[in-house]
């Protein structure tokens, strides 16, 4: 049994990695901001403990890291709020300065195992300040492979019963007669969370996933307008879809920056400048699960959160496409 803390493990993706990793005996460390709202969601797993914690705070990092065998870190925001240069200080903060205080404690305690999670096409080139800001995490990460055991992981949309991108969009059908699309020939690679949370599980004692990255994709690309008809037709909400041009895609993002809940940016607009997806296979001989053998299970009532979302996005009259 090996200890594992896990950033960021009260959410999404972080849950079903807690899962998995209860399956296989370990012991599982969850700090938060918010101990209640977390415990509520990890409490049937028996040996996960929450803890109420600043996981910017590096030497409370430290004190959590003492006598974990491996890190997970899974932090990532999708709005950074006023942009600067190279990229905002909201991204600069869970994206760069906590990697790096993640590494600094990791050294310190004796951590020598650290998986984290960036995302599909982050460069430092690229057109969007969260995928430059991610490459940047990743750089931090990657300069002490010599001393640790360090894995990347960069996935696509990631899809699963809690999701905010499809339920999004099954939710917001069930309230609007037609949905305004931007970027409507955006592609995505959906993943499975299920499969993201096997890749990290089965990673920590991969001796061949030691200073690499890896793509995390599904088994088929869409575009945004195909997905977002898919949720309206499984939900049985399907509704017509408004395709916005470039110039209007870019538009809908710069108004939708001013409606409450950080729906959608200019920032999203420019990371679906790039198509999300990748030849890679899912490694550690995981199969891809394909999105139309799950999404029906959960469609059909979208989450209470989505269906919040949803409410918001449609004052705005538009779909979130990131």
């Amino acid at each position: 049994m090996a200890k594992v803390c896990v950033i960021g493990g009260s959410g999404f993706i972080g849950r079903h990695i807690a899962e998995q990793l209860v399956r296989e005996d370990h012991s599982v460390l969850v700090p938060t901001r918010y101990r209640e709202t977390a415990k509520r969601d990890l409490i049937p797993l028996p040996t996960v403990d929450v803890v109420e914690a600043d996981v910017h705070d590096g030497e409370m990092l430290e004190r959590l890291f003492a006598g974990c065998d491996a890190v997970i870190n899974l932090v990532g925001i999708l709005q950074g709020g006023k942009p600067a240069s190279p990229y905002s200080d909201a991204f600069r903060r869970a994206h760069v300065e906590l990697p790096t205080k993640i590494v600094g404690a990791c050294r310190r305690a004796g951590v020598r195992r650290l998986v984290h999670m960036s995302g599909l096409h982050a460069g430092k080139d690229a057109p969007s300040e969260y995928l430059r800001s991610k490459a940047d995490g990743e750089a931090a990460v990657m300069s002490v492979r010599d001393e640790l055991a360090v894995t990347i992981f960069r996935p696509s949309v990631v899809f699963g019963p809690e999701d905010q991108f499809l339920n999004v969009f099954a939710a917001l059908q069930k309230r609007l007669p037609v949905v305004v699309l931007a970027c409507p020939d955006a592609k995505f690679q959906p993943v499975y969370v299920e499969d993201v949370a096997a890749a990290f599980v089965r990673s920590l004692d991969a001796e061949e996933s030691f200073g690499r990255a890896y793509d995390l994709v599904g088994p088929k690309v869409y575009t945004l307008r195909e997905l977002v008809q898919y949720a309206g037709r499984v939900s049985g909400h399907p509704r017509p879809v408004i395709g916005l041009s470039d110039r209007m895609s870019y538009w809908q993002a710069r108004m939708m920056e001013w409606v409450p809940g950080d729906l959608m940016s200019r920032d999203n607009y420019y990371s679906m400048q790039l198509p999300s997806t990748s030849d890679a296979k899912l490694p550690f001989g995981i199969v891809a699960t394909p999105l139309e053998a799950v999404a029906p299970s959960y469609l059909g009532g979208a989450t209470r959160d989505a269906r919040y979302s949803a409410m918001r996005l449609g004052a705005g009259r538009g779909a979130r496409g990131s």
